[in-house]
């Protein structure tokens, strides 16, 4: 009888083990699926988002023409946008570490809807202006990036945020194609209103599918460094502390510096495209859209295989190396034809760049500070833009469109050697 029932028990015991073992599966599956579903949904919020927002850059010269705005104020429109949200990213970023993902993601689609909603009723230039403030708040992308952050494991960080490319290259093409057709047919305040309500749509989308997260907590080793808890989403000091960690000044020095001189040709390019290379309007959208299938191939396709098979350190090596041969080429290139075969390299540069340094610098902060760290990220292209018309224009005018290559090759020729002489340390702090 006690042989018997030892037997029961232990029987009883293996089933209990399996049943938890079952439930454990189970729930893991069903965790799996919902991290999926979350990262599919921060790629759609990332690609509508920007899709409005080159839709309005496309349409936004000929409005500002409309209401007597010329060349120069048009300049200081842009880099009212450009200052907004370089002092907007660390802020969003804060605010996504502070009160969740999910509410970060809502406050930058409402954003966006006010920022359509006054550019719709701008019938003067002071209305123009104010229609930029909400810009401040604008940042889809680095919110969408604080998602699949939250959502992947190290390992698997840097081939999902690449894959952000192509959320970026669908948002250029049809982006820019929607803009100039709405316009076109229906009035230059159409894209406006569509922008408004793809924005509100997003606004939705996020507060339905993207998951309440609480607030994440520091581990104990890292507390006194971790910033997400402590200060004022304002706080300029916390938000510099990020700083101290090992090896993300330096990464963030190289990341700002790699991509400056590219970014200065970039924001002359319609200029360069007109004077140097003789393009008609629509012959430079073709070439936009041109840029944007090699985002979408480059980012979907190339990085994420790259970062399977070498570290981090070599692959930001290799985007600092092809981006000094991109500016031998920049400064050697006489048509536009040359351009276009120099693009695929400077695409994939720049691509792996972007990606790389920001995996690395989420990796070497707290997980409960990635959100501030994605939102000093997004602050760079702003600060291009914030300087970029003055010292593009002082280059072009001066010297040339060979100066922005020779500037490209001598900056990234200097960054590959630091980075080869010295060992910046990359750690990652979980």
């Amino acid at each position: 009888m006690s042989a018997m029932t030892a037997k029961a028990i232990s029987g009883g015991e293996e089933g209990a083990s399996g049943m938890r073992s079952k439930t454990l599966e189970k729930s893991s599956y069903s965790g799996e699926v919902k991290r999926g579903q979350a990262i599919l949904v921060a790629y759609l919020i990332a690609t509508i988002e920007l899709t409005f927002l080159f839709m309005q850059m496309g349409v936004m010269p000929y409005l500002a023409k409309s209401l007597g705005l010329d060349s120069v104020g048009f300049g200081y429109l842009q880099t009212t946008f450009g200052v907004l949200q370089l002092v907007g990213g660390p802020v969003f970023g804060r605010f996504a570490d502070q009160f969740g993902t999910r509410a970060a993601l809502i406050l930058s689609c409402a954003s966006g809807s006010a920022f359509f909603l006054l550019t719709s009723i701008s019938t003067s230039i002071p209305l123009l202006f104010l229609s930029r403030l909400p810009a401040v708040f604008m940042h889809g992308l680095p919110g969408a990036q604080k998602v699949i952050t939250d959502m992947t494991t190290p390992s698997q960080r840097a081939d999902a945020l690449g894959k952000m490319g192509l959320c970026f290259g669908i948002g250029i093409i049809i982006g820019s194609a929607l803009g100039g057709v709405l316009s076109t047919k229906f009035g230059i305040f159409i894209p406006m209103y569509v922008g408004l309500v793809g924005n509100l749509i997003n606004t939705m989308i996020a507060m339905v599918w993207i998951p309440l997260q609480a607030k994440p907590k520091p581990d104990h080793h890292v507390t006194e460094h971790s910033t997400s808890q402590s200060g004022s989403v304002f706080s300029i000091r916390e938000i510099l502390r990020l700083m101290k960690f090992p090896g993300v000044m330096e990464v963030f020095i190289v990341k700002v510096f790699a991509g400056l001189p590219i970014g200065l040709f970039l924001i002359m390019f319609s200029i360069i495209s007109m004077d140097f290379f003789g393009l008609e309007a629509v012959e430079s959208g073709y070439l936009m859209s041109y840029f944007g299938v090699l985002q979408m191939v480059v980012q979907g396709l190339v990085v994420g295989k790259l970062t399977n098979h070498c570290t981090e350190r070599t692959l930001l090596r290799l985007s600092i190396f092809v981006f000094a041969g991109v500016g031998l080429g920049m400064a050697l290139m006489r048509t536009v034809w040359h351009y276009c075969i120099i693009a695929v390299p400077l695409v994939f540069a720049f691509s792996m760049l972007g990606t790389i340094t920001d995996s690395i610098l989420t990796k070497a902060v707290p997980s409960s500070d990635t959100g501030t760290m994605l939102g000093i990220c997004a602050s760079v292209q702003p600060l291009t833009r914030t300087v970029g018309p003055t010292i593009g224009g002082v280059l072009y005018k001066q010297f040339g469109v060979s100066s922005f290559g020779y500037l490209q090759l001598i900056v990234n020729i200097g960054l590959f050697v630091y980075l080869i002489k010295s060992k910046i340390p990359l750690r990652e702090v979980k």
